[in-house]
């Protein structure tokens, strides 16, 4: 067969000769990334939304030319436009969201697989990825459940696909489509539940008033004795760090309470679970394993690239009712054969290893590792905590139990504190979140970046003083 007329076919990232092609492209990417950064020259490109639109019009068009203009070309002009319009988690400016700056060796991990292009959707597409796709997840998988039976872990995209897993189960377990299958989760819980439990065709949950930012054990208790039909299924949805404030609900009391009405328990773990790398910190999550489904993200707490969000389970049996089969990827007598199915492994079909750029990190840090990194984001927190109090034009909302830490300019009304934060997004210096509660609406500063210092806490709050309008 001739070769394309384009030598497009010499420009493949894989087979004996892919590094080659692909080493000087990467160099080319790392200069244009560089370039980027240092033409947007803060955390945010200045502007806003009309600016960001008017600079990649400029740099995009045209976006099918009739003639390529070579792969150097078009990586260095839209890489460089891409890193300039960027949010950049690495600046410790930015931390409005569950956003982390992902650790280069993760990043490098994510390299070889998009140049390899492995599909976990059948054996014979990703034989090692699928095997250490197996370990990496039953590794994780134990450290959240250390006395289930068989611990094991399904990778997602994130704390949504994983709390929308958690669901199906729990639907599954209570008899399937049109089961009885009842949800209480708190105000606290992320909007992800109420999502999943359309989708799934379920009632919408009962969702518990959360005044203090946690789930009440006492409220659940009281809620669960008045539901009419007390032997129904019911699910219990508790959080291990809340997108909002950061909060832990009081796990083992939720624990207990779900076992006296013999409630399924799950545990939104997506921001939490990665203080079980922390010697110290590991504690806040006592009660964790009781949960037979727990949802966790290394995108967040993990410093991944996304995706890297995982479902742990105490037992694999559990997992059973995602059986699925397609006569070309998972034929019975090929499994019988010993060939592992996967099919069951996701809702996805097409599905990239996500799982190696954990294990890189996992294998490259090691526990403590990552640990250090979790405990020197959660000790920035309370550091940044302990300026917002000094400071009598300042007012923190709570001291952080993970890493967010909500404030404001003291007695802001909330249309104020939204205007602040849309000016520092609008000079691109500072991008921060919002969350309201009860209390009102706050600036929301989320630490996630491991090489924050203190000069640069203070100086993000200086930034936020001299927005401040009288």
């Amino acid at each position: 067969m001739p070769v394309p007329a384009s030598g497009t076919a010499r420009l493949l990232a894989g087979g004996h000769g892919g590094p080659g092609v692909l080493r000087p492209m990467v160099d080319t990417v790392l200069d244009a990334l560089a370039h980027g950064a240092a033409d947007r020259g803060g955390p945010l490109p200045a502007g806003g939304p009309a600016a960001v639109d008017r600079r990649i019009r400029g740099a995009a068009r045209p976006l099918i030319p009739d003639e390529g203009e070579g792969p150097h070309h078009a990586l260095r002009t839209l890489v460089r436009a891409l890193t300039h319009g960027a949010a950049d988690p690495a600046d410790p400016r930015c931390t409005a969201h569950l956003h982390c700056p992902p650790l280069a060796v993760a990043t490098a991990a994510d390299l070889a697989v998009s140049a390899l292009n492995p599909s976990l959707d059948s054996w014979d597409q990703a034989p090692a990825a699928c095997a250490l796709e197996a370990l990496t997840c039953r590794a994780l998988a134990e450290l959240v459940h250390p006395h289930g039976p068989a611990p094991d872990a399904l990778v997602t995209t994130g704390g949504t696909e994983s709390n929308q897993l958690a669901l199906l189960l729990a639907r599954e377990a209570a008899g399937g489509i049109g089961s009885p299958l009842r949800i209480i989760c708190g105000g606290n819980a992320h909007h992800s539940i109420h999502r999943a439990a359309w989708f799934l065709g379920l009632p919408a949950p009962h969702t518990l008033p959360t005044p203090t930012g946690v789930l009440d054990p006492a409220a659940l208790h009281t809620a669960l004795d008045r539901l009419p039909d007390t032997d129904a299924p019911t699910l219990v949805v508790a959080t291990a760090g809340t997108t909002d404030t950061g909060a832990i609900d009081p796990l083992p009391d939720i624990a207990d309470v779900c076992d006296h009405h013999t409630a399924t328990l799950h545990i939104d773990a997506a921001y939490g679970a990665p203080l079980l790398f922390s010697d110290t910190l590991h504690k806040q999550l006592h009660g964790l394993d009781r949960a037979p489904t727990v949802a966790l993200d290394l995108h967040k707490l993990g410093w991944q690239p996304v995706a890297a969000g995982l479902l742990a389970v105490p037992d694999s049996a559990a997992l059973a009712p995602l059986a699925h089969q397609a006569e070309y990827l998972n034929a019975d007598d090929d499994t019988e054969a010993g060939l592992p199915d996967l099919l069951g492994r996701s809702f996805r079909t097409t599905r990239r290893p996500d799982i190696f750029k954990i294990a890189v990190t996992l294998r490259a840090l090691g526990r403590r590792g990552l640990g250090d990194l979790v405990d020197h984001v959660c000790t920035a927190a309370q550091h940044l905590a302990d300026l917002i109090e000094a400071r009598p034009g300042l007012e923190l909302y709570a001291r952080p139990t993970i890493s967010t830490v909500l404030f404001r300019p003291t007695g802001a009304p909330p249309a104020a504190v939204a205007a602040l934060r849309r000016r520092l997004l609008h000079h691109g210096t500072a991008v921060l979140g919002r969350a309201a509660t009860p209390e009102g609406l706050w600036l929301k500063v989320t630490v996630l970046n491991p090489h924050t210092q203190p000069d640069d806490l203070r100086g993000l709050l200086e930034l936020v003083e001299g927005h401040t309008t009288p």
